[in-house]
């Protein structure tokens, strides 16, 4: 496709005034490229269904097709088609429009809730000018050391870089110390007469590449090499030592799960955090296939195999079709934060986000602090100590609750003795 076209004026306006309008998504057809870029050339669309409606009753025309080739949904936004119409045109300079590309990348992130640090170290690497490069943070969840990994890449078109997919790992062990890190030595690799030491954010990464190396190798963790603590040790290409705090990681350095992501829309830095941790997660901006928006509950599916992207697969608890309702199983029981307005909404916020909050419960008029999670599959909470101990979820039930559940085990119990006697 020419984007450089006598045209470029009428389509830049229509796509800015797509872009007023709502209109995301656009699909054209892709002539020779001889012949220009022409403002009939262009549907746009507000959702994503419809773009892909379209596309799948036009695929069969001759000549057309997409201007990226490589777009996994057969689609291009508004905005990037806007971009290169400018860039490939000759209205918009490439400083101005890597600036532009940086400010989009950064608002992306703090949609899905990842830090400063995290903005600010993609910053640095954007202006080193790399093909993609990844960035790395880490978060301490209740079940250990939750790691995430972002990824980048440069488009082919542009010097733009996309941000399509982060993974989170949970990390099967001792966490690292504030500033610590995994670092590999060989010394049969050197540099300048001096063994080249490899660094790693995350276990599993330098756990394989430990194992890929051959004769002498040392695998340890700390601020440097100078102050390092050995984990693992080979010699002659055999593992002859394993820190004994270190073997349990050593054999399994944990689970992970890849998130995919598209323009700062889907799965925050939180939501992945907890459902690496088992937890479910509630999103109210879903999209079915023909892009339909729905509500649900989200959770990974950690009992079955994964699928052959190596991913868990997602089960998912509609709302309100499913029938699990959150207020309704919090009202159940003594929970101190439920009679204040705004804590009542801070603590439904928090549980939807997946999290594990402290709540405030009574029982025979004392007051105990427990961690509460919920359970949308059994329309249950959960209720655990600090220690990670669980407790018995019926002792904080009000009492016209727990006047219910002994009659569901009385008529359960009377149902099983009927079949009993049925036999």
């Amino acid at each position: 496709m020419q984007l450089e076209t006598s045209y470029a004026g009428e389509i830049i306006a229509m796509l800015e005034d797509a872009q007023d309008i709502g209109y995301t998504y656009v699909v054209f057809a892709s002539y020779p490229s001889e012949r220009e870029l022409r403002p009939t050339d262009l549907n746009f669309f507000d959702r994503l269904g419809d773009a892909l409606d379209h596309w799948e009753q036009a695929v069969g025309m001759p000549g057309y097709g997409l201007m990226e080739a490589d777009h996994p949904t057969y689609y291009i936004e508004t905005d990037r088609l806007l971009e290169a119409v400018k860039k490939a045109n000759g209205l918009i300079k490439e400083e101005d429009m890597n600036y532009n590309n940086l400010e989009n990348l950064k608002d992306e992130l703090s949609k899905l809730g990842f830090g400063k640090k995290v903005a600010d170290d993609m910053q640095k690497q954007m202006e080193k000018g790399g093909s993609e490069f990844q960035l790395h943070d880490r978060v301490m969840g209740n079940k250990g050391q939750v790691d995430l990994t972002l990824h980048f890449r440069q488009s082919g078109q542009s010097e733009n870089y996309y941000f399509n997919k982060f993974e989170v790992s949970l990390l099967n062990g001792k966490p690292l110390a504030e500033g610590e890190k995994y670092m590999v030595v060989n010394p049969d690799i050197q540099k300048d007469s001096k063994p080249v030491i490899r660094s790693f954010e995350r276990a599993a990464d330098a756990i394989e590449f430990f194992k890929a190396q051959r004769n002498n190798a040392v695998l340890a963790s700390g601020k440097d090499w100078a102050h390092k603590t050995d984990l693992a040790r080979t010699e002659n290409g055999n593992t002859n030592y394993v820190e004994k705090d270190f073997a349990r990681t050593f054999k399994n350095p944990g689970i992970n799960q890849t998130v995919f992501v598209e323009r700062g829309k889907g799965f925050t830095a939180e939501h992945a955090v907890n459902l690496i941790q088992g937890r479910a997660v509630f999103r109210d901006d879903l999209l079915k296939l023909g892009g339909e928006p729905y509500a649900a509950w989200n959770k990974l599916d950690m009992d079955s195999q994964k699928d052959r992207y190596h991913n868990f697969q997602m089960l998912q608890y509609h709302v309100p079709t499913f029938g699990f309702d959150l207020e309704k199983t919090l009202e159940k029981f003594n929970i101190k934060e439920l009679n204040d307005d705004k804590k009542r909404e801070q603590l439904i916020h928090s549980i939807q986000q997946g999290n594990r909050p402290l709540v405030t419960l009574t029982k025979d008029g004392e007051e105990r602090k427990l961690f509460m999670e919920v359970q949308p599959r059994y329309s249950q909470a959960n209720f655990f100590r600090e220690d990670g101990k669980p407790e018995k979820r019926e002792q904080f039930l009000k009492p016209e609750h727990q006047q219910e559940m002994k009659l569901g085990k009385e008529k359960g119990q009377s149902k099983a003795q009927e079949q009993g006697l049925a036999v």
